[in-house]
């Protein structure tokens, strides 16, 4: 089975509260969304490999550690998972950055993909796919099968509401991706919403209906 993280961390939990409220702004969603992914990614990047190399300090030569190889590849699920890549990039500036556009077919809620454009070098990076929520896995899935086609070295799954129904789709079709979320909720409702969850992250994000 994946390994699934559900971060507790209080700093998540509080921001989380407020990111939840129907009376907070999409200029304070927005902020808080990447504030969020920022947390959460410190912790999706714990195991990131490292070497060894000498550093020349005001005092001294030190044995100090850098990130090893390619680095990092991160893929945000159109749209909603837009708002997470100011939060991820402040933490690992020197990512490459893909794009997949996947929407859920209102009657099927089944993902359309009309967009994929990943960096050309993705067969040699780490990627962390990025979307808000997880509630049926039907778009987590299929942008992680797209990515796969690619043969990246790791995949892992970066969201901040996960549904009981697509964590359990999302490990059953990916049991080899890591899975980090900020908060599991109760259940979908009919239209496959995740309750009580935030809304549609898209439209908070943007400020759209």
């Amino acid at each position: 089975m994946a390994k699934v993280m559900i971060m507790d961390h209080p700093l998540i939990q509080h921001k989380l509260t407020i990111l939840r409220d129907e009376r907070t702004g999409s200029k304070e969603f927005r902020a808080l969304v990447s504030e969020i992914a920022t947390l959460i990614c410190y912790e999706a990047t714990r195991d990131l490999p490292l070497r060894e190399v000498e550093t020349k300090t005001p005092v001294a030569v030190a044995k100090t550690k850098i990130i090893d190889g390619k680095k990092l590849a991160f893929v945000p699920i159109l749209r909603a998972g837009l708002g997470m890549v100011d939060g991820v990039l402040a933490l690992v500036p020197s990512a490459r950055v893909g794009h997949i556009g996947l929407y859920r077919d209102p009657k099927t809620l089944m993902p359309v993909e009309y967009y994929c454009k990943l960096p050309a070098d993705i067969s040699e990076r780490e990627v962390i796919v990025l979307d808000p929520m997880l509630a049926t896995g039907g778009s987590a899935i299929d942008a992680i099968a797209q990515i796969k086609k690619r043969g990246p070295k790791q995949i892992k799954f970066m969201g901040i509401i996960a549904a009981p129904e697509g964590l359990a789709a999302l490990e059953k079709a990916h049991p080899d991706v890591e899975i980090y979320v900020a908060a599991l909720d109760d259940h979908l409702n009919d239209h496959g919403y995740i309750v009580p969850g935030l809304g549609d992250a898209g439209d908070r994000i943007f400020g759209t209906k």
